[in-house]
């Protein structure tokens, strides 16, 4: 699944072949929602939210896509060959010079930007930590949510991955921060103290950015996806396991690392 890093990065490719065009054409494949509402607007916003992405546009309407595991957004010249099959792209937005379209993903929505607030999935995220104000105040937020009672009795493993806690972090980024922190994945939550939770929280801002601004690609990763081969830090057999969640997750960690 795309991270927040993904999404940013894909934003910021977006950005500027949409912002500030008038939406020549639109469509979505069916069932889905009316976006030839979209056609004659103009684009005021291409966003990252999390792990979601939102076109806003200055007839008050937005739309969001959520990519899950499989999705993608690709940019293309008009007339250009599209690298996927026409028959996977569930949304297609044009504008002069510019089509952007949005392969299989699950979630392509149109709402009212001024019910964004009472979005069922939108206003339950927690604080974004690729958000460019982030302060002391969100890192105090993202305690409290992870202190709350319904997230305090999970493994720290599990609840990284909630975005209700905190936003933008997924399998790649919640492995590697317990690593570089040295944090067992299946400590629980209340177990862990304060000053453990704000490293953990600094380090997957950290790593998060850090991923945004690198170019080209991701770094080497310390434990994701090494599953049988040695720690780079100690030496020790990288293990992996399961974690049991609504989608397919592995966790990744140095049992002498993170003992």
């Amino acid at each position: 699944m795309p991270e927040g890093d993904t999404l940013h990065r894909t934003a910021s490719g977006l950005r500027p072949y949409l912002l500030g065009r008038e939406v020549t054409a639109a469509r979505a494949r069916m069932p889905g929602p009316q976006v030839e509402r979209v056609v004659g607007a103009t684009v005021t916003g291409v966003e990252a939210l999390g792990k979601n992405l939102l076109v806003r546009f200055d007839n008050g309407l937005e739309l969001r896509t959520h990519l899950r595991m499989n999705g993608s957004w690709h940019r293309y010249r008009p007339g250009e060959r599209w690298r996927l099959a026409p028959s996977r792209a569930r949304l297609v937005l044009e504008v002069p010079g510019a089509v952007a379209v949005c392969f299989d993903a699950p979630v392509v929505e149109l709402f009212e930007q001024r019910t964004e607030a009472l979005h069922p999935s939108l206003s339950r995220l927690g604080p974004d930590l690729l958000d460019a104000a982030w302060s002391e105040e969100h890192t105090a937020e993202v305690m409290r949510r992870l202190r709350h009672p319904d997230l305090a009795a999970w493994t720290i493993s599990q609840a990284l991955l909630d975005q209700r806690a905190l936003a933008g972090v997924g399998n790649i980024w919640r492995n590697e921060t317990l690593f570089a922190e040295k944090v067992d994945p299946v400590r629980v939550v209340r177990d862990l103290d304060d000053a453990t939770l704000d490293r953990l929280v600094v380090t997957a801002r950290r790593l998060l950015t850090h991923s945004v601004a690198r170019v080209p690609g991701r770094a080497p990763m310390a434990v994701y996806r090494r599953s049988g081969r040695p720690c780079r830090r100690c030496g020790t057999l990288i293990r992996s396991a399961p974690l049991p969640t609504e989608l397919p997750r592995t966790t990744y960690w140095c049992p002498s690392c993170q003992a």
